[in-house]
């Protein structure tokens, strides 16, 4: 009797060296350049021209199909200046071993784990991770309670499939698939959302760096320079723990909530401005002092603490995260923008800073109120800030 061999590998497409300029896209039918008319760009698209810049200055060793080399990676999270002028915006704003760490462990063969509670930007640093790696940051899998084996590894063409059975013309790859050939950057957000049979898909991936595919007896093999970022807190309801087997193969790196008032100030600063522009509302330092007393309101209910340390306040049930105090900022800009002068004003945040807060109208709102009364209304200059929030609050 013939002894089968075992799952046939099948052949990575063969890749050309890695160009120092960033991935060319066919413009739109309409001829705009790609993500012009997008509300929402792909990092690789709104920071072309700075990925650009960082590929033409970078002279130092990249890893296996890497765009840039680790130090250009970090730098372009970071920001900072180039040799020839050009200046780099920082897309994240914390601790700079943080970013080396997670740039490193990409380097390697370990994936990477972006740990933290919800709003401490762990889907914008995987986002513009992967595209200054691998130039592409759509290879996206969105982890959900439904987020079925399927999203990870691959699906069928069954129209294909019924017409002529399983074979390669009528398999679909998915996101991981598709990096795990061409050496690029996967992304799996919300990985604690996915089931956790869903999610022990992913041991065999990263630690033989195959992807089986039992019913054509072939395999997909890892070529060099693939990896995989992951996102994951384990606040939100329905979280689902990670088995230790699948722990151990990530290389796990805690993005940390703002250590200051002012860097949350600016980083919310701008975020706000950059969304603002694709929405043609109202500049930010307009609306400064707002945007501070957002983030002071937030920071004190989210630590139980005024920011002077001699007041103690209650929390309410909400986690109030940096990426909360974007949304409240947006919203009041655009209701100065269309309801009002165009400068962001006490009365514009109220409303968005009562809905962060109350989530639990029985518990949140006692907290809140009691906030109102005894930190708010007692704190110089804020008499404006008070009165509008009582009355939304009524």
């Amino acid at each position: 009797m013939p002894v089968s061999a075992g799952p046939k590998p099948v052949e990575p497409p063969s890749v050309e060296p890695t160009p120092v300029e960033p991935p060319s896209v066919d413009p739109d039918r309409n001829g705009a350049e790609p993500g012009a008319e997008a509300l929402r760009p792909h990092a690789e698209h709104a920071f072309a021209a700075e990925l650009a810049a960082l590929a033409a200055q970078d002279d130092r060793p990249r890893p296996a199909r890497w765009r840039l080399s680790p130090w250009a990676v970090a730098t372009y999270l970071l920001g900072g200046t180039l040799p020839d002028g050009t200046v780099i915006t920082p897309k994240y704003v914390g601790p700079r071993r943080i970013v080396e760490v997670a740039v490193t462990t990409l380097a390697t063969d370990r994936a990477l784990l972006l740990l933290g509670v919800p709003g401490t930007a762990k889907t914008w640093v995987s986002e513009h991770l992967a595209a200054a790696v691998s130039g592409d940051s759509t290879l996206l899998v969105q982890g959900t309670a439904g987020t079925p084996e399927e999203a990870i590894r691959y699906g069928w063409n069954y129209a294909q499939l019924l017409a002529h059975g399983p074979s390669r013309d009528a398999l679909v790859p998915g996101p991981v698939m598709r990096a795990m050939a061409d050496g690029m950057t996967a992304r799996v957000e919300e990985l604690t959302r996915i089931p956790a049979d869903v999610q022990d898909t992913l041991i065999t991936i990263l630690s033989e760096k195959i992807l089986p595919i039992p019913e054509l007896g072939q395999e997909v093999q890892a070529v060099r320079g693939f990896n995989l970022i992951a996102t994951a807190n384990d606040r939100d309801r329905g979280v689902n723990e990670l088995s230790s087997a699948l722990r151990r193969r990530f290389n796990t790196v805690v993005l940390p909530l703002p250590e200051t008032a002012e860097a949350e100030v600016e980083i919310v600063s701008r975020r706000v401005d950059e969304i603002g522009r694709s929405l043609d509302l109202p500049s930010v330092p307009d609306g400064i002092d707002e945007i501070r007393r957002v983030v002071t309101v937030f920071r004190e209910l989210r630590d139980g603490l005024t920011s002077d340390g001699r007041t103690k306040v209650k929390s309410p049930s909400g986690t109030l995260s940096t990426a909360e105090a974007i949304s409240v900022v947006t919203g009041g800009l655009a209701l100065a923008a269309h309801f009002g002068d165009g400068v962001l004003r006490s009365g514009d945040v109220a409303a968005g800073i009562l809905g962060a807060v109350v989530r639990d109208p029985a518990a949140d709102r006692v907290i809140w109120q009691e906030y109102l009364e005894t930190v708010v209304r007692e704190r110089d200059g804020w008499k404006d800030f008070y009165r509008a929030c009582r009355e939304v609050s009524a």
